[in-house]
């Protein structure tokens, strides 16, 4: 079964005043490359968030955003920032006397609680609401991440149509290339019958040399072999399609084989038919290579 390296999956999970969603992109990548994006008190999490994305999504570059909001349960947690305090109170004071005002300590504590920072404030769940987050963080990640692998196995379904489509048009070609190829065969024989003629009729005529010329041009010219191996790399490639062990780099191999017999009958062949029919193949086969970069 084939899966894309592309995906999507968004999922939102409410829990006891808390709302958390997380949405998942996948694209293609040689390699695993996750990045998360989640609030700041989590990052504690963040490891663990990595080793499932690893074990649930193999390959590509994914994308995990978290989004977190609590609309009830809130404890406000205020308190004074006591040393900046104390240190606006001290220089109110000294300057009050170095101008020889005489102005009452509460009213100079009323102002230094006015000056920037003089807060701290931090908005905390309360202890009980915490410990439920991570439960409800971890049940909306393996709902993006289901849904985002059904994204990628529906996304590989149409991948493998595809493949299916492209092997079969190189199929259909190297038929037309067995059938020219019954046509090239009696021209190529007059050719070697000529040239074995001339050597005949050479009064310098070596027997080995002969020989060697003969064999030369008979494997120059003869393809069968790499067509049988290019039906057989076809049918393999069909057969690896098939089956739950199916992955992008596999197929891409088998893609290298096919190409390397493709290139063989086009050099070998010497006829302009058979060469358009290469040319129709090789374009066949970039596709298949193409797509296979999408396959995990």
């Amino acid at each position: 079964m084939l899966k894309s390296m592309t995906g999507f999956g968004s999922a939102t999970q409410e829990a006891e005043g808390l709302t958390v969603t997380a949405e998942l992109k996948t694209l293609n990548s040689k390699f695993l490359d996750i990045y998360c994006r989640i609030p700041k008190q989590y990052s504690d999490k963040e490891i663990e968030l990595r080793n499932l994305l690893t074990h649930k999504l193999e390959r590509g570059k994914v994308e995990l955003s978290l989004n977190i909001s609590r609309t009830a349960d809130l404890r406000p947690g205020v308190s004074v920032n006591r040393p900046l305090v104390e240190a606006y109170l001290g220089d109110l004071r000294q300057t009050a006397n170095g101008m020889l005002l005489t102005i009452p300590d509460h009213e100079l504590f009323r102002l230094a609680l006015q000056q920037p920072n003089a807060y701290l404030t931090e908005t905390v769940a309360s202890p009980e609401s915490a410990s439920g987050d991570w439960e409800a963080i971890q049940s909306a990640v393996h709902e993006a991440i289901r849904r985002c692998d059904e994204f990628r196995q529906q996304e590989g379904n149409a991948l493998e149509v595809k493949f299916r489509e492209y092997i079969a048009a190189i199929s259909d070609r190297l038929a037309l290339v067995d059938e020219q190829d019954a046509r090239r065969i009696p021209a190529v024989r007059e050719r070697i019958r000529t040239m074995v003629t001339d050597l005949l009729g050479n009064e310098d005529f070596d027997q080995n040399r002969f020989e060697q010329e003969l064999v030369y041009y008979v494997e120059k010219f003869e393809i069968s072999e790499e067509k049988v191996r290019l039906k057989n790399h076809l049918d393999y490639f069909l057969e690896v399609l098939s089956t739950e062990e199916a992955n992008g780099k596999k197929l891409n191999f088998i893609s290298q084989e096919i190409g390397r017999e493709i290139n063989t009958i086009g050099s070998k062949a010497n006829d302009a038919a058979i060469q358009r029919l290469v040319v129709q193949m090789k374009d066949e086969l970039e596709k298949i290579k193409e797509q296979t970069m999408n396959v995990i």
